[in-house]
């Protein structure tokens, strides 16, 4: 920026003379708001626990996590809010997190905002800081990352901080519990006697551009909104809701004369004409203020040593995320945790899977007997609850394991690294670097996936990176993949399964290929933007806590989902179809439940695993992922109940059937059928967040496309892989 004087009498002034905070009948909500990467969500989760939910806003498309904390004053409400690094609003994550600060006609707004600042990277939060400072909402400061701050010789003077801000600064390390309980009472403190915070002053001249547009606001306007934040972001040029053209119009010419006079103010100091003159704007007038504010606050709280040091986290990002590194380190750590996590919890599965085929299967059949339980009974709770359930609740091992060595890479600061590894292929197919945050996302679940797309501001990026979302394979799929890939390749199971996400990633990226090509042409860059959190050591805390919430709301979706499914398809296999049998005493392959998926099973008969229990399995996928283990134990434990249980008698069965079907040649046959798996629609969940995201048009397009898609994989994997093996 240019070297234009500023005219700066204090660092901060007393807030607008908007009313002071009053907290509402009932819990209070306090908002926790911060730049990405910064610590908000592990604290959100050492406050709330286990007690949280995540969904939409009321009105809105934005995912939002809410949790309960129990505070030293009782009850409190608190909402974990998108990160963002301006309330300038790019993305509609950043709309909501603004909204909610300063629209006081939305329902939800918080009584207490509770901003995260990095203490290792001070310029950019305090920026972010001075922008909520302006909203004029109560809030407490909370000073993160002091460990890595210190480690870098950063030394931070918390009572000056909160001299300057006019707000409480408390210093925590949320990931080791430091300064939480601290955190916690000052909140609580904060919320009995609410107060505004300082604002930053902006020099003397946009302060009086700023008077001028405030006595230009109407009283409506007024009342909806702070007062100093509203005439900033009118002199800046903003389209605020509800304002009058004719008080948006008077602040553009309020801007006009602000400008005209930075510009007189150059030449009259000798500089001639501004290096930059697109600076002189208002809006990025009131950014150099803001930044001018920022360096001064810094001039007055930090102190450092050893400036300029390479950092251990910029050593290793050289070998970590160079060009040609990267990549194939990002591989390796993949194909690592997949082998760990299939070997790891294979003899745990077994383990598991005997007691309920063993102990549990047989307790049940006492307990019916007791009851006198008819057959039909009987049927639902053997052959449906105990063999689908059983089967997949048996897999909670293999998720556990799953969760934690992915928590531990997250929280070690690797994960973030993926997004830079990925750009340049990311780029390849239109998408910008950030773009892959969702993709990873979706390993997880692909319906927060398709939620995560709202961080990108182009909205052509965000209708491919949601057709994009389905390829990628998600946890429901993987139970799948380990129960199919331990049956015919053993110790070989984790090679596979990785195999299945790496070409999970070549979906991605050739289907974005093709469609970059097609429907969208010509689509705007993005550079990518993003800020790497340090390397740590992962916290025991927070990778406890990171895993039993990814493991809960598994089971909780997986429990619901696979009880109705097993329901329904034992209720379909009951009814006898053409005439054989009655109502529960008929074999399920004379069924209603077996006469469609003999109808459909022709269709996969090119692919080599044509059979009806194959085809079952996928028409109950198509609804969840997580009901096709299940329907496989409950087809194959009604069709063979010798068999279905015995410790291993699915594996058994499915390889019995696939050499039958596959006609000499299982090996391409299976992979055939995981790859099937793999492309096609991964649940009715997925499809309808897919509608709300990209329209209903673009969901159907894209539902048909997976269709495809997984065939004409599983066809060519099958007929050319049948002549080699």
């Amino acid at each position: 920026m240019g070297d234009r004087p500023v005219a700066r009498a204090v660092l901060t002034k007393p807030c607008c003379d908007d009313a002071p905070g009053v907290v509402r009948a009932g819990d209070p909500r306090v908002a926790l708001v911060g730049n990405p990467n910064v610590g908000k969500s592990t604290l959100f989760n050492m406050l709330t626990g286990a007690r949280q939910r995540v969904g939409n806003w009321p009105g809105k498309t934005v995912s939002v996590a809410q949790g309960t904390w129990r505070s030293p004053g009782g009850g409190v409400t608190v909402i974990d809010l998108p990160g963002t690094y301006s309330l300038v609003p790019g993305s509609p994550d950043e709309a909501l997190t603004r909204d909610l600060l300063v629209d006081r006609g939305m329902d939800g707004r918080p009584d207490l905002v509770v901003i995260t600042v990095d203490a290792a990277n001070l310029t950019r939060n305090l920026y972010l800081l001075a922008q909520v400072m302006e909203t004029g909402v109560p809030l407490v400061v909370a000073l993160t990352m002091v460990d890595i701050a210190r480690t870098r010789g950063i030394r931070i003077d918390a009572g000056r901080l909160a001299e300057l801000v006019g707000a409480p600064v408390v210093p925590v390390v949320p990931r080791r519990g430091e300064g939480v309980d601290e955190l916690g009472r000052v909140i609580a403190a904060a919320l009995a006697t609410p107060r505004r915070p300082a604002v930053p002053a902006l020099g003397d001249d946009l302060e009086t551009a700023l008077a001028q547009v405030t006595a230009l606001v109407p009283g409506e306007a007024a009342a909806r909104y702070p007062a100093r934040w509203l005439s900033i972001a009118l002199l800046a040029g903003e389209n605020v809701p509800g304002v009058p053209e004719a008080t948006a119009a008077g602040a553009r010419a309020a801007g006009a004369v602000l400008t005209d006079a930075a510009l007189t103010g150059d030449v009259l100091t000798g500089d001639g004409a501004p290096d930059d003159p697109e600076l002189d704007d208002p809006e990025l007038l009131i950014a150099e203020q803001r930044y001018a504010w920022v360096h001064e606050v810094i001039a007055e709280v930090v102190t450092r040593a050893g400036a300029g040091r390479a950092t251990w986290s910029d050593r290793v990002d050289r070998v970590l995320t160079s060009r040609w590194l990267g990549p194939p380190i990002f591989l390796a750590v993949m194909w690592a945790v997949f082998v760990l996590t299939t070997k790891a919890a294979t003899p745990l599965m077994t383990g598991f899977q005997d007691i309920v085929d063993g102990p549990v299967s047989a307790g049940a059949g006492r307990l019916l007997d007791a009851l006198g339980a008819g057959e039909a009974i009987r049927g639902l709770v053997m052959n449906g609850l105990i063999a689908g359930v059983g089967q997949v609740l048996a897999f909670v091992p293999l998720m556990a394991i799953m969760f934690v060595l992915l928590s531990v890479l997250e929280d070690s600061g690797y994960l973030a690294r993926a997004a830079f590894v990925v750009d340049r292929l990311m780029r390849l197919i239109g998408l910008p670097g950030r773009a892959f945050l969702p993709l990873i996302v979706g390993f997880g679940c692909n319906v927060p996936a398709l939620a995560g797309t709202r961080i990108l501001s182009d909205r052509r990026h965000r209708l491919l990176t949601g057709l994009l979302i389905p390829f990628v394979t998600c946890s429901a799929r993987l139970t799948v993949y380990v129960l199919v890939a331990s049956a015919f390749f053993g110790s070989a199971a984790g090679t596979v399964v990785f195999a299945m996400y790496v070409l999970s990633i070549a979906l991605v990226i050739g289907m974005g290929l093709l469609l970059r090509g097609t429907l969208f042409r010509g689509m705007a860059e993005e550079p990518l933007v993003l800020d790497l959190p340090p390397y740590r050591l992962p916290a025991v805390r927070v990778i406890g806590a990171q895993t039993w919430i990814k493991l809960r709301a598994f089971l909780k979706t997986a429990s619901g989902i696979i009880v109705a499914t097993v329901t329904l398809v034992w209720l379909l296999s009951s009814i006898p179809f053409g005439g054989q049998g009655s109502f529960a005493h008929t074999p399920i392959e004379n069924s209603v439940f077996g006469a469609a998926s003999h109808a459909i099973a022709p269709v996969f008969t090119p692919a080599g695993f044509g059979d009806w229990h194959a085809s079952a399995a996928l028409l109950t996928g198509f609804v969840a992922k997580e009901a096709v283990v299940s329907t496989m134990a409950q087809t194959y434990s009604m069709s063979e109940p010798a068999d279905g249980h015995q410790p291993g008698g699915l594996g058994a069965a499915l390889r019995d059937t696939i050499g039958q079907t596959s006609h000499g040649h299982p090996v391409p046959a299976v992979l055939a059928f995981l790859v099937f798996l793999l492309a096609y629609t991964p649940c009715m969940t997925t499809v309808a967040a897919q509608r709300v995201e990209i329209g209903g048009r673009l969901t159907l397009f894209g539902v048909g496309m997976q269709l495809v898609v997984a065939w004409v994989l599983a066809l060519a994997v099958f007929q050319v892989g049948s002549l080699f093996l």
